[in-house]
């Protein structure tokens, strides 16, 4: 009965809707475990440091982490986008629903392992990097099978370089603040000492240290939590394009005439190359319109026509957004201020999230983040370095680590909350008495996850979606 119902609402047949249940289960999972796998991100400071109880602190970051991905529809989806552009929807579109459903599943079956295996043994390690190192694995196998890119080798590579450098970026970084901190705060040698259990910091360290695991924890939310929005609506424009692949206020009047707009501008600059590319998506737009005017059209007719549609305004969006950069684009200011206006109304039709995604990916992450947190958490706060964390060093780290995922959050990069809060204890610890200081077997453990984590996940990832087609087809 209940498969009836998801077969009345979504219009699939009950076979398909039991394939999409399923994919919907898996990203939750995924979001799930990347909830308990980060949660000592946040906490392992304030825990190791007397700040917070850990009930309290895995509460409190859980709930940061629910708020800082529910506030995401308020300033936008960059870091979901750049996820769900990885992928050639396009190209994938002509897959059969098992096909399609076989991608998915091997990239979230592999994300999924992942995580838990490291988690398991404690060893802190990157969801970001397991996800890209899925999405590359499947993307490849794809490209094998069907041929063109299979990933959006362009987009893969900006992620790439966040993920490389936020580890050297958190260790040196927080070197650098415990060095002002030493400056600023001479006479409080305390924070700077091994604590003596039981022992509770001053009042404001233990605000900026609470403070900071707020940060980390929503900041976490909204960067961690998009690479669930947008393995969601991989699934959802993958089984259902003509309902999800373009926002439910999409409104073909105001994207036309946005697109004239961007015309003008771009006439009176003489840029003919794109002014191709705004003609292309007037045309999808256009025959997209008549389209569902016309009840005859076959259903598939439809679906590529809208993926047509949203491929375009995203080559529009990403060709003219990239030119826009150069100094030399244009002499005319008001042209390119009226260009950025109207690529904000373009970008709506095609940047969003259903609220219920939202939501639900929040409760994964955030529930999950209140479980399963003491092996990661352990690590960071007794096994990096050679002894216990001092109040200064677990500050410094936290700050290094609350700032780097803002920073990119708003770039709209994933970026590895792990890489940067572990590299960070490692760097608060080498400036306190020098690499001596750090436990290298830890470090070796973290060092060799980071550096099996993009090519196990590709392997896993690839091996499954290979497997999983061979029966799905």
């Amino acid at each position: 009965m209940e498969f009836e119902v998801c077969s009345i609402m979504f219009g699939l047949d009950t076979s398909i809707a039991i394939l999409f249940i399923i994919c919907i289960a898996a990203v939750c999972i995924f979001e799930f475990a990347n909830g308990f796998h980060d949660t000592a991100n946040a906490v392992a400071t304030v825990i190791y440091t007397g700040s917070l109880k850990p009930t309290y602190a895995v509460v409190w970051s859980g709930l940061w982490n629910f708020i800082g991905l529910f506030l995401s529809s308020y300033w936008g989806y960059k870091v979901a986008m750049g996820i769900v552009n990885l992928l050639p929807l396009g190209d994938m579109i002509h897959l059969t629903t098992g096909e399609s459903v076989s991608l998915v599943l091997g990239m979230l079956i592999s994300g999924i392992i992942w995580n838990i295996g490291t988690w398991y043994f404690g060893i802190p390690c990157s969801s970001s990097h397991t996800l890209i190192g899925s999405i590359l694995g499947a993307g490849l196998v794809f490209s094998w099978l069907h041929g063109g890119a299979g990933v959006n080798w362009s987009k893969a590579g900006d992620i790439g370089l966040s993920l490389l450098f936020s580890p050297i970026f958190g260790f040196s970084v927080t070197i650098l603040l415990m060095y002002i901190l030493r400056r600023i705060v001479k006479e409080k040698k305390a924070i700077f000492k091994e604590p003596e259990p039981g022992t509770k910091p001053p009042m404001w360290i233990r605000a900026i240290l609470i403070t900071t695991c707020t940060l980390v924890s929503f900041f976490h939310g909204n960067n961690d939590g998009q690479k669930g929005i947008g393995l969601m609506l991989i699934i959802l424009i993958t089984f259902m394009p003509i309902e999800f692949a373009l926002n439910s206020e999409f409104d073909a009047k105001n994207s036309l005439a946005s697109l004239n707009k961007i015309e003008v501008a771009l006439t009176a600059e003489n840029k003919a190359d794109l002014l191709i590319k705004t003609g292309e998506a007037k045309n999808n737009i256009n025959t997209f319109v008549l389209a569902n005017a016309n009840p005859s059209v076959p259903k598939d007719s439809l679906k590529k026509l809208t993926i047509a549609v949203r491929t375009s305004i995203a080559t529009v969006n990403k060709k003219i957004g990239d030119a826009i950069k150069s100094t030399s684009f244009m002499e005319n200011k008001d042209n390119v201020k009226a260009i950025k206006a109207e690529l904000k109304v373009l970008k709506n039709d095609i940047e969003y999230s259903p609220k219920w995604v939202t939501i639900m990916i929040a409760l994964c992450l955030g529930i999950g983040t209140m479980i399963g947190w003491k092996r990661i958490a352990v690590t960071i706060g007794e096994k990096i370095g050679k002894r216990h964390m001092t109040f200064a060093e677990g500050a410094t780290a936290e700050l290094t680590a609350a700032a780097t995922i803002g920073l990119s959050s708003g770039l709209g990069l994933p970026v590895s909350t792990t890489h940067v809060l572990s590299s960070g204890v490692a760097g608060a610890m080498t400036a306190s008495k020098g690499v001596k200081n750090l436990q290298p077997d830890t470090i070796k453990s973290i060092a060799i996850a980071w550096v099996l984590t993009l090519p196990v996940t590709i392997i896993l990832a690839g091996g499954f979606y290979y497997i999983l087609q061979l029966f799905l087809k």
